[in-house]
């Protein structure tokens, strides 16, 4: 509970400064101003969507795991719609450029951080967060930072559909260039650094031990 309130809190501040926000969090953005439909809609939306992706690419459909998927992002999508009304309330959007920077990096750095600490316990994730978990340790050998930059290839496709329609692009930024570089990284970071002890487990259901070798910059997982 703890992790999802962080990655909320994290994507209600990119959305509610408008300074950049996280890739998928921008394409929800973006689709919401294209179709009006509303953003906690979009985000369940992409959500679902992720899952059927998430089970082409395990070969199999894992109910606990699509359950999870389910349970994490209705709390999630109403979360970040909440937080971020109660944000623009306060007047977040008006405080001075420099501040909302620090304030934009500052969220992008909790996403990271919830998604390093839910990955981790791995009972129940982000459709997206579980994607990039899953081909993080199926496909790169653990590298968080590889596994990221994958992952947000849907999204900017669907940013650059987006503006060829609508010739206007939201919630791409500062905080969007940083989330591209760091994001992935500061995933690797917070493992090592928030709640140390706490080590990825029940990587898909193997039963065979699983030795984690703690790299620079990714954990490797071997058999």
């Amino acid at each position: 509970m703890i992790s999802i309130l962080v990655n909320a809190l994290g994507n209600a501040l990119t959305v509610s400064l408008n300074l950049g926000s996280a890739l998928w969090t921008a394409s929800s953005v973006n689709l919401t101003q294209l179709t009006a439909i509303p953003l906690d809609v979009t985000l369940f939306g992409f959500g679902v969507a992720v899952i059927f992706i998430n089970t082409i690419i395990v070969h199999k459909v894992e109910w606990h795991r699509i359950l999870g998927n389910l349970i994490f992002m209705v709390p999630f999508s109403y979360l970040v719609g909440l937080i971020t009304q109660l944000l623009l309330s306060f007047g977040i959007n008006e405080l001075p450029l420099f501040v909302r920077i620090i304030l934009d990096i500052a969220g992008i750095s909790l996403i990271s951080m919830g998604i390093s600490i839910y990955q981790r316990v791995n009972l129940i994730l982000h459709p997206v967060d579980d994607l990039m978990q899953i081909i993080r340790f199926k496909y790169f050998k653990g590298n968080a930072t590889i596994a990221q930059l994958v992952t947000f290839a849907p999204p900017v496709v669907i940013i650059f559909l987006c503006w060829l329609d609508a010739q206007q692009i939201y919630a791409i930024n500062v905080g969007t260039v940083f989330a591209l570089i760091f994001q992935g990284t500061l995933v690797g970071v917070f493992d090592k650094c928030v709640f140390p002890a706490l080590k990825h487990q029940h990587l898909f259901n193997e039963p065979r031990e699983v030795k984690r070798v703690h790299l620079s910059g990714h954990t490797q997982v071997r058999n």
